[in-house]
This record gives structure tokens, C-alpha cells and sequence, in this order.
């Protein structure tokens, strides 16, 4: 007779029932395991979480006085007789697969993960599994990122374009890993760099979990207000449109997001550039991780779901898909705890 999956989906999340713990529960729990801060991920309500040593200081501005456990990349935790370790996923600061070991059987649960290079967090560790739960945010062959260099040689050159013209430079970016990232990428000597202050309070996380970033400061902070016209300004998405960016004058605008490799997604987002950044891996980082694992079961979570198992169906796979209620690129930063992200921006 065949044994029951180690890891279940339920109404409340994903659930080891042998452990008798739920990895990125979206309803409260006794026992939570979280891949990383993120809203859709780390919700308010559970009774004990373990992460990531690194997630400590977000998780802790974003939750609260919470029963937190805190566990190093590779470090085993019983749970109920069940072996957890948390290793490096790629994705923000903190961020962690879940490996699940019971009985010989091993699990993956990678949360959200990307393969890139990203100064701000630890890079993605391969974790061989006989099962592995992926992502699927940018499950499409049509998104392939460029590298790190070109895009940065891109954002400084229109940084530096609009400082000569007396301009500030307005860069929409979520605050929680993508505008961190952002600052430790750009060449900080074109300009003051500005900072709402939803971006600021994470910079500070970041910076006490050992991260090195630029000087950033408040508008509120600047003396020379002449200077905010060769800035650099970094806000979250909702700050667009608000009378908050009315101190910075004329000023250039772009977003930085995975979508913007979408046709019509910067004009939808009414900016003048948009950059393709994602802290998601692209079509060909999800192949890479996946067979990295040397899983042969793979479960597929959010994103383009159906075309993922598809694939992966026709290379063999033993695929199938988990209903979660985890949002795609993006939306866990500005949706509410416990609020299902919606339908991200530019998606068919």
C-alpha cells in the first residue's frame, strides 16, 4: 500500500501531517514554517513560526510580537519526529526552500525563489529531493532576464541622464526586497538617493541583518533641496499618483518589475521606462532549479500553473498542481495580511 504524501494541500495551506506543521499557511495555524516574509507568505495569526535566521528583523517589523523560532540555512529541526531545514531560496533577505525529511522520504517546498545573482540575499541552493513544490510566476518561455550588469548599466545611464537635466529619477519598486536590491546594484555616486519611508523602515532591516546598502534618506531629511534634482528615488508602487512625489518637481518615472518584459505593461503602469527586475526566476531558472533537485514528482503552485505542469508533464515529470492562495511577482507587498493578492499587472 502505497503511503499518504508527506505534504498535503489543505483549506488552511500546506500541511505535513506526520509533523503535524504547515509550511506559508494563508489561514492561522498552531505551527507555521515560513519560506520568507512576504505578505502572501508570513501571515499574522499563527501561534509559532520557524524561519530563516535572516528573516528575523522583517518578519518582526511586518508581524509583530510574534512566538518566533529562528533556524540557520542547513540547520536540522525535529518537529514532531519529522526532519526540517531551511536552505537558501534566492528570492529577498531571509528567504528559504523547506526541506522535509520522514521515513527516507525527502520534500522541497521552495516558496519563492530566483537563480540570479543578488547581493542583498544568499544565493539559491539546489536541495535534492524526491519532490519538489516550484513556483511558477514566470512559467512562459518569454521571459528571460538579462544580466545584472546590463541592467544595471541601464538604470544608472537614465539616473545619470535625468541628474544632468535637472531632473529627480522616480524608480517604482516593492519595498520589501526588489527596492533593496535596487540600491545595492546602482552607482550611488551619480546622487543623493531618496527613500519613502515604507522603503526606508526595511533599509534599516536590511542593514541590521549585516546587509551593506548605499546612504539613503527621507525627502524630509535633505537640506539642500536643489539636490533632490539629481536624486534617485526609490517608492513603492502605491506612492504613484500621490501628493507625496509632488516634492521632487519634474521628475523622470519607471517601474521595476519581471512584467515590464510584457508588451504594454509600462503603459499600463502610465511611467516612462520600466525595467525588467524580478526577484522570481525566469523560464529558464525554473527549468534549471527544478532539475537540480533530481526530483521525478513536482507539484506546481502559483503563476502560469497549467502550462508549467504541461511542460513538465511532456519531459517526463510526474506533475500535478497545489491550489494555493499565494500571489505572483510583487503583489504580497502591497496586499494586506491576509488578503489574496490579485491578478498581477500585465498578466494575460
Amino acid at each position: 500500500m502505497n503511503r499518504p504524501d508527506l505534504v498535503r494541500q489543505t483549506d488552511r495551506g500546506l500541511y505535513c501531517e506526520a509533523g503535524d506543521f504547515y509550511v506559508d499557511p494563508w489561514r492561522p495555524v498552531d505551527r507555521a514554517v515560513i519560506t520568507h516574509a512576504h505578505a502572501d507568505h508570513a501571515r499574522r495569526g499563527h501561534v509559532r513560526y520557524l524561519a530563516n535566521s535572516a528573516s528575523e528583523q522583517v518578519l518582526k517589523r511586518r508581524l509583530g510580537d510574534v512566538s518566533l523560532q529562528c533556524a540557520a540555512y542547513g540547520e536540522p529541526v525535529m518537529i514532531n519526529g519529522v526532519r526540517v531545514s531551511l536552505h537558501p531560496a534566492g528570492h529577498v533577505l531571509g528567504s528559504a526552500q523547506v526541506r522535509i525529511e520522514h521515513r527516507g522520504e525527502v520534500w522541497a517546498l521552495s516558496g519563492d525563489y530566483k537563480v540570479g545573482p543578488d547581493p542583498t540575499c544568499a544565493p539559491f541552493e539546489p536541495v535534492r529531493a524526491h519532490v519538489f513544490v516550484t513556483e511558477s510566476t514566470f512559467g512562459l518561455p518569454v521571459y528571460r532576464w538579462q544580466s545584472h550588469a546590463t541592467l544595471f548599466a541601464e538604470i544608472d545611464a537614465w539616473w545619470r541622464g535625468n541628474a544632468e537635466a535637472g531632473r529627480a529619477s522616480v524608480v517604482y519598486a516593492y519595498s520589501f526586497g526588489k527596492a533593496q536590491r535596487i540600491l545595492a546594484g546602482v552607482d550611488a555616486g551619480i546622487g543623493p538617493i531618496v527613500c519613502h519611508g515604507a522603503v526606508q523602515t526595511l533599509n534599516e532591516a536590511y542593514r541590521s541583518s549585516g546587509v551593506p546598502l548605499p546612504a539613503t534618506q527621507l525627502v524630509s531629511e535633505i537640506a539642500d533641496k536643489a539636490s533632490l534634482r539629481r536624486a534617485l528615488v526609490i517608492a513603492p508602487p502605491s506612492a504613484q499618483g500621490t501628493s507625496w512625489l509632488g516634492r521632487f518637481g519634474d521628475a523622470g518615472d519607471a517601474f521595476a518589475s519581471g512584467w515590464m518584459q510584457l508588451r504594454g505593461a509600462r503603459r499600463r503602469r502610465s511611467v516612462d521606462r520600466g525595467f525588467v527586475l524580478s526577484d522570481h526566476a525566469d523560464w529558464p531558472g525554473l527549468q534549471q532549479a527544478i532539475a537540480a533537485t533530481g526530483a521525478n514528482r513536482v507539484f506546481v503552485t502559483h503563476g502560469y500553473v497549467p502550462v508549467m505542469v504541461r511542460w513538465l508533464a511532456s519531459q517526463g515529470y510526474d506533475a500535478q498542481a497545489f491550489d494555493t492562495e499565494y500571489g505572483g511577482e510583487d503583489d504580497s507587498d502591497e496586499t494586506p495580511q491576509g488578503v489574496v493578492g490579485s491578478e498581477p499587472p500585465g498578466a494575460p
